[in-house]
């Protein structure tokens, strides 16, 4: 008999009521150190009391007009992410997987406004996750997350992550867009050398694409930068966001330069609830925090200690742990035993992580933790190393 809630998820066996900071409570009490984020979602940790009174606050005022009316602090937002990005111009959604969505529409209607209706054609890369949609699926690839579906939406070519040969003979009469993630998350911390991302700029402009960015993993301070790209001295012409930009609560954005989004005019794209007045005063509390002085030198710092201890737990476990790859508080940990063994252990031990392609265990922490949060997860992932190989 199927349970009431769709069963699409292989489900662990806790249900966390409370979180607070880095930690979350189960019903039965226990408290667990969080190292998932809600895969990346929780940027500012559980409770956080500035995003609290945020949301508090406009929820006594109003909470949804919908987008056919001024919403004052939609535009406050719009304007700190442009500010603080390559961007002109922004549209806010709900989903990373809404924002893909928009980011490939713009790449269609940019080509047609400006005199090529036949490019529609996106490449993107082998290993990369970006949403669940129809379209996004096919963007993605991936034969699992496929299988069922029917045909396979058309309009993208599959590359080498990382081959930039492959990716320009790629490029046809029909191509519009490149839309590539900086680091490939879902796909195992494959993170992009900054010459990859560079050359992909190059051949955007040499021959009229956009260059698409999926940040919505590795933007909002992840990786230790804003925006994972602005490592590495690149700027794409759109970007979706989305996860730790609300910090929890639901909301994704596209950023575009006023170029790129040229065909975007009243009436070609749309969401009800995108950026709506809860949304946006959550997401601007969270710029709040994340543009303050010294937050993102503390995730750099907190993220290379981090960094040094999985190389160490790694070394002492090489029946356990091949390697230690990622960037910032983005990190993965490919394992030589099942990357699940060492997810449900640490679970059981008292330590939350997340699953990835390639035999992976992702950690991804608030960007809130401090070092003794680290030493404790270290201590755990330790503790659970050796009883895997025992």
């Amino acid at each position: 008999m199927i349970t009431p809630v769709m069963p699409t998820y292989a489900r662990y066996d806790v249900a966390f009521v409370k979180g607070e900071g880095a930690y979350l409570y189960a019903e039965d009490g226990r408290r667990y150190l969080d190292f998932g984020s809600g895969v990346a979602v929780t940027a500012l940790g559980h409770a956080h009391p500035h995003l609290v009174a945020a949301l508090t606050e406009q929820a006594g005022k109003v909470w949804h007009t919908s987008n056919l009316f001024h919403i004052p602090d939609q535009e406050r937002l719009a304007r700190r992410l442009t500010a603080a990005s390559f961007a002109d111009t922004a549209f806010f959604c709900n989903s990373g997987a809404e924002a893909l969505e928009g980011a490939i529409k713009i790449a269609r209607k940019y080509q047609s406004a400006t005199g090529h209706p036949e490019r529609f054609r996106m490449i993107t890369f082998e290993g990369a996750f970006h949403g669940r949609t129809l379209a996004t699926l096919a963007a993605g690839g991936q034969a699992k997350h496929l299988a069922g579906f029917g045909p396979k939406v058309d309009g993208f070519d599959q590359v080498t992550f990382g081959n930039l040969n492959e990716t320009r003979a790629a490029i046809g009469p029909e191509t519009a867009g490149i839309l590539v993630e900086p680091i490939l998350g879902e796909g195992g911390v494959y993170p992009a050398v900054a010459d990859f991302l560079r050359g992909l700029r190059a051949a955007a402009d040499e021959f009229g694409l956009l260059l698409i960015f999926d940040e919505v993993q590795t933007g909002m301070g992840r990786t230790g930068t804003l925006f994972a790209h602005q490592a590495a001295d690149v700027a794409p012409d759109v970007m979706a966001l989305a996860k730790g930009l609300g910090g929890g609560f639901p909301i994704g954005a596209i950023l575009a330069t006023e170029k790129a989004a040229i065909g975007m005019t009243p009436g070609t794209h749309g969401s009800t609830f995108g950026g709506n007045p809860l949304a946006s005063a959550v997401a601007n509390a969270v710029l709040d925090i994340v543009e303050g002085d010294g937050f993102l030198d503390h995730v750099r710092e907190v993220a290379a200690y981090l960094r040094a201890g999985l190389e160490k737990l790694a070394a002492s476990n090489p029946k356990i742990i091949k390697c230690v790859r990622g960037e910032g508080l983005l990190l993965g940990v490919e394992c030589v035993v099942p990357n699940g063994d060492l997810v449900k252990r640490a679970l059981d031990n008292g330590l939350v992580t997340i699953v990835a392609g390639g035999n992976v265990v992702r950690l991804l922490p608030p960007l809130i933790i401090e070092k003794h949060h680290v030493d404790e997860a270290l201590e755990i992932l330790a503790r659970s190393c050796a009883e895997l190989a025992n």
